[in-house]
């Protein structure tokens, strides 16, 4: 397995657990729809939640958080009303975090971005 990809699959156990110890429930762990991807889906109180996690060795060009495109918000949402469609889960309300990792050998930091980003294409529901 590239270097990369077990980077990845390590910042995503780091978030879990993070998420998990704030009292967060896991629904889901890489949720696909066709080809787009949702590293975590959980509840918070009344909220649906989209994690977005995203893992770095070096903020040498930035922030981890900073790697999210238009793109990918756009195929987040896209995924997320494909879950919404298929599990019909009972929330109030949607939102979008991102979870953002350094991890290199002079240790390990979280950063959690609640209510990160909400993509301008999003017509899931109405929030009623």
């Amino acid at each position: 397995m590239a270097q990369h990809n077990q980077l990845g699959q390590y910042g995503e156990r780091l978030a879990l657990q993070f998420l998990q110890a704030k009292g967060y429930a896991i629904l889901e762990q890489n949720w696909r729809s066709s080809r787009n991807e949702i590293d975590i889906i959980a509840r918070y109180q009344d909220l649906l939640v989209v994690v977005e996690i995203k893992t770095r060795q070096t903020e040498k060009y930035g922030a981890p958080s900073a790697f999210l495109s238009a793109q990918q918000q756009v195929h987040l949402s896209e995924a997320i009303e494909a879950y919404i469609d298929e599990k019909s889960p009972q929330f109030k309300g949607i939102r979008y975090d991102i979870i953002s990792i350094i991890t290199n050998t002079f240790g390990e930091s979280i950063e959690h971005f609640e209510d990160a980003f909400w993509p301008d294409n999003l017509n899931v529901f109405s929030m009623e």
